[in-house]
């Protein structure tokens, strides 16, 4: 595999760990409000051999926790579960930024101990879900991989970016109905930056009162609601 970028440090993306990201090119989705559009639609400069990125890791090993796999969207690459196995090896914790479309690979990846954590991106109700990622979606599949980490005994969140006037009230309690039962479900705040459709940068989120209305009607569907 070729990576389309390292962050060598970071004490935010993995919850509780030390940990380096290293991003997969290409997604499967085309969400306008991405903040990597050059994972997205494969123009990054940054090119990083996986003999690079594992003599990076070599070096690493008493001053890491763990890697975050994210992208892009790491599932698509038929590479990956080697490239996590090689991770394991050298004594890492694995984490996985996942969109949730490739559940055979998800469940591979868990039940073959390659993966500590799992941060499966909800991008709406499973009814909206071809309209706000600007594709087709076998929506059968994000269900399947929702309903497998249900159930798995692994560590995961749920999250959502949360931009007004694609996301509703009601969506954001469709999709708690939709995750019952879930350990954690993120409400993140969109943040205009770097984004894919230059038109999202005029959009907005809502604001702290609205979200604190948001966390409180997830509190029957999901374990632990908080927001980003």
């Amino acid at each position: 595999m070729t990576f389309g970028g390292l962050e060598k440090f970071t004490l935010i993306d993995y919850p509780g760990k030390i940990a380096c990201v290293v991003y997969t090119i290409g997604c499967n989705f085309r969400c306008p409000y991405c903040h990597n559009p050059e994972l997205v639609d494969e123009t990054v400069e940054t090119h990083i051999t996986e003999k690079e990125f594992f003599d990076f890791l070599a070096g690493r090993t008493k001053m890491l926790d763990g890697v975050v796999i994210t992208g892009g969207e790491p599932t698509m690459h038929d590479g990956l579960l080697a490239v996590m196995q090689k991770i394991k090896d050298l004594g890492y914790l694995v984490k996985l930024d996942t969109n949730g479309t490739n559940p055979v690979m998800l469940h591979q990846a868990v039940e073959g101990g390659l993966v500590d954590y799992v941060a499966m991106d909800i991008k709406s109700p499973l009814r909206k879900y071809s309209a706000t990622v600007a594709r087709p979606v076998d929506v059968e599949a994000i269900r399947s991989s929702i309903d497998f980490l249900l159930l798995s005994s692994v560590e995961y969140e749920f999250r959502t970016t949360v931009i007004k006037g694609m996301h509703t009230p009601d969506d954001i309690e469709e999709i708690g109905k939709e995750i019952k039962g879930a350990q954690k479900y993120f409400l993140q705040k969109f943040i205009p930056t770097k984004i894919l459709n230059p038109q999202f940068i005029k959009k907005t989120t809502y604001s702290d009162k609205e979200f604190e209305g948001f966390r409180k009607k997830l509190q029957p569907y999901v374990n632990y609601c908080a927001i980003r």
